[in-house]
């Protein structure tokens, strides 16, 4: 990438916005909470699924693959769209896409159904990451990695409030009350119509403004390298989500013998942790240096994931929490990371990485779920286990330092 000064649209990364603009922040990680909480009711429901249709391992897997790769193969594409020509409605029409599965999936009658409905969520899916995760950008005052943190944290929260919410509303009626999440999608409408209205007011001042961005001082292969080595640590570190948020309760129900609803409680349990792992690892990134944060959470792990399928039910519990804490705060830190890499592709970039770490996370079920139905969800535990020494190759990742260019 060349040091000159460059010239710069009115749809590129700008530090307009001078001070963090809270209000927005909140507001964005609030329907962030609201789209990951509904997407969420998906991994929650499989043991209800997997009763009601007789699905194995393998089916369950091919319902994560489908969700996930219509949820990550359009993202970068809208990215790269709404880099040129920004869409302040756009995530309205991603939260009515997710409404109408939801809506589908509560009604389902058979496997293909299913299948259609979890598309529907993720094509919601990646219509409102890359927007998101712009706004969430846009409204920081320059504390990146804190609001990439803040913005994180309510996508972990809803993550792990939908089992919690599957396990109290759903597991002790039927499938049907899955058709109760549609509040939560009329809620997040409202929310992000106002702020769409932001967008939109943000997007017509910034137009009057100069731009100025902030350029890394890497050549271009060095770039290239470098988001080269991010998305095999994304790779690490979603196929072994996938192995807990898919098969986590599988796991405890076989090996320890617990209902539906205990085994979705540890869940949440883990899921709550990588809340909190999500909230520290941004403001660390800002702190200390990205490149050191996605070192140790991705590589801090792997202790604690070669013990996991060697303890009993107390210690399942501890620690999970202690991965889902480790392993979590990587990914504010790898996205802002990213941004900083390719500041004037913003949209693409947070499109492509929510996209390829979605990807993982539904290749990783499906593979998982075909290995557990010819051997066993214990010994699933026991590959995924090494997949975080893989982050051994944050080492490679360079020091960001940067270069203002002016329009």
């Amino acid at each position: 990438m060349s040091s000159s000064s460059t010239s710069v649209s009115p749809s590129d990364t700008t530090t307009t916005v001078q001070k963090t603009v809270y209000p927005i922040l909140f507001s964005i990680a609030f329907a962030h909470l609201l789209n990951d909480l509904l997407q969420s009711v998906i991994p929650a429901s499989y043991p209800i699924l997997k009763e009601n249709f007789h699905l194995t391992f393998t089916q369950i897997g091919l319902i994560t693959l489908s969700y996930q790769m219509a949820a990550s193969i359009l993202q970068p594409l809208v990215g790269l769209y709404t880099d040129k020509k920004p869409k302040p409605f756009s995530q309205i029409f991603g939260m009515l896409f997710t409404l109408s599965g939801i809506v589908s999936l509560s009604y389902a009658s058979s496997f293909l159904m299913i299948i259609v409905s979890v598309v529907l969520v993720g094509i919601g899916s990646s219509i409102f990451h890359p927007e998101a995760s712009r706004i969430s950008f846009l409204a920081s005052g320059g504390k990146r990695g804190l609001a990439q943190s803040i913005f994180q944290l309510g996508g972990n929260a809803g993550t792990a409030m939908g089992p919690l919410l599957v396990a109290l509303i759903v597991v002790p009626n039927s499938q049907f009350y899955i058709i109760w999440f549609v509040v939560f999608a009329i809620i997040g409408l409202m929310v992000l119509s106002r702020i769409a209205l932001w967008y939109q007011n943000h997007l017509s001042l910034r137009n009057t403004k100069k731009a100025v961005i902030d350029l890394p001082n890497l050549s271009r292969n060095k770039i290239i390298v470098s988001v080269g080595l991010l998305m095999v640590l994304i790779f690490s570190k979603f196929f072994y989500m996938s192995s807990m948020t898919s098969y986590f309760t599988f796991y405890l129900i076989e090996k320890f013998h617990l209902s539906v609803q205990d085994a979705q409680f540890y869940l949440v349990l883990f899921l709550g942790a990588c809340a909190v792992g999500t909230l520290i690892g941004g403001p660390l990134g800002d702190q200390f240096g990205r490149k050191y944060v996605i070192w140790f959470s991705v590589l801090g792990a792997a202790p604690f994931t070669l013990l996991l399928p060697f303890v009993d039910l107390f210690w399942t519990g501890v620690l999970s929490v202690i991965i889902g804490i480790i392993i979590s705060s990587a990914f504010p830190a790898i996205i802002v990371y990213a941004q900083e890499l390719l500041p004037k592709k913003l949209g693409m970039v947070s499109g492509l990485f929510y996209g390829f770490a979605f990807g993982m996370a539904g290749l990783g079920s499906a593979l998982l779920g075909n290995l557990a139905d010819h051997t066993s969800i214990t010994y699933v535990y026991h590959i995924c286990a090494y997949l975080p020494l893989i982050g051994i190759i944050a080492f490679f990742l360079p020091n960001l330092k940067k270069k203002k260019a002016i329009s």
